[in-house]
């Protein structure tokens, strides 16, 4: 070996060996490889059952029940992308608004215009759904095409933004009692705090609790901005009391706290930590219905959804807010809501360790 050859070497042995150390480093955190590598899988696997019909096909039409309603059905079924019902003028209102429904026909044999059709325009399912449905029955109306009738939901209460809101507030939740609650608990561990308040005559329960009632305090501050904002820049209002909202939102707010309190229960670090929250919330970002109905997946795995902490919360303010609900009719999302609550607080102040 000649000496350029062996400087050369010299030379290059050190960027080999730092290369090979962060390839160490990357492979013993398992927070990096799971989002590096296992969260676009999920991702891909999720959206895809969710979305596997979407456009192509299972596009929902809802007919107002009345006179023509059933041979306008029987038009429409020779088109096998279209799911169509028919269904009382509310219900199919209703469906149409809160997202279950991509277009609403109503039916009038005896009047021109003989369809009307309502839809979102801001939602590219709901267009194709109209375009879709109009071709049809005009196809089945020759020679002579029916007259027909736009009617875009743009009022408050049936844009996609008055769907999307109260599922951002089950976000800010959310996010707001995993890192509010669990990132301060672990953080004081950390800075060897929580021995210090071990040496004090104050009890567990005191402790978890104040760390609860804090978080409840700032949530106030966080919705009532969110509130306003989307009301003062988008109209969006609440049908219902704002009062059930206020009982939602507290009752949510104690509930994700409480799984805060749990996460961060045994939890040492922060890498532990961040790991464990994402593994908790991942399945509500893309399960509970947050940006999209749950219907849209497949219905064995709907029953599971619907029993994740934040499916129960989100239904429970779209009921309030787009459908006007009072707090009797969201009874069984209050109950499921505080049963998490006070179930992940029980199992948090059993397991709790202050180092």
């Amino acid at each position: 070996m000649n000496q350029a050859t062996a400087v050369r070497k010299r030379h290059h042995r050190p960027f080999v060996n730092l290369v090979l150390a962060r390839f160490r480093e990357f492979s013993r955190e398992p927070a990096a490889i799971f989002w590096v590598y296992v969260f676009p899988l999920i991702l891909v696997v999720a959206l895809g059952a969710a979305f596997r019909d979407r456009p192509v096909s299972g596009l929902t039409v809802v007919l107002a029940d009345g006179p023509g309603a059933d041979a306008t059905r029987r038009a429409l079924e020779s088109e096998p992308r279209l799911e169509t019902r028919i269904v009382d003028a509310d219900r199919a209102y209703d469906r149409l608004r809160t997202g279950q429904a991509d277009l609403m026909i109503v039916v009038d044999p005896s009047a021109a215009p003989r369809y009307e059709y309502l839809f979102d325009p801001t939602q590219a399912a709901s267009l194709l759904t109209r375009e879709m449905a109009n071709s049809v029955l005009q196809r089945a109306a020759r020679p002579d095409p029916h007259a027909i009738r736009d009617r875009p939901l743009d009022e408050p209460g049936t844009r996609y933004i008055d769907f999307l809101v109260p599922g951002l507030l089950g976000l800010g939740l959310l996010g707001g009692g995993l890192w509010g609650v669990g990132y301060a608990i672990v953080d004081m561990r950390i800075r060897k705090l929580l021995k210090r308040y071990l040496a004090t005559p104050m009890r567990r329960g005191h402790f978890l609790g104040a760390i609860m009632a804090s978080r409840l305090l700032f949530t106030i501050s966080e919705v009532v901005l969110l509130l306003i904002f989307s009301r003062l820049f988008f109209g969006v209002t609440s049908r219902g009391s704002y009062l059930a909202v206020a009982v939602l939102i507290l009752l949510g707010a104690f509930q994700f706290s409480g799984i805060g309190l749990l996460v961060a229960s045994r939890a040492r670090t922060i890498e532990t930590l961040s790991g464990l929250m994402n593994a908790v919330m991942l399945p509500m970002w893309i399960g509970s219905g947050l940006f999209f109905p749950i219907e849209r997946f497949p219905g064995i795995v709907q029953p599971l959804l619907r029993l994740l902490p934040l499916t129960p919360l989100i239904a429970g303010l779209r009921g309030v807010m787009l459908e006007g609900a009072g707090l009797w009719a969201v009874v069984p999302q209050m109950g499921l809501i505080l049963l998490w609550g006070v179930a992940t607080f029980a199992l948090a102040l059993r397991i709790f360790r202050w180092t």
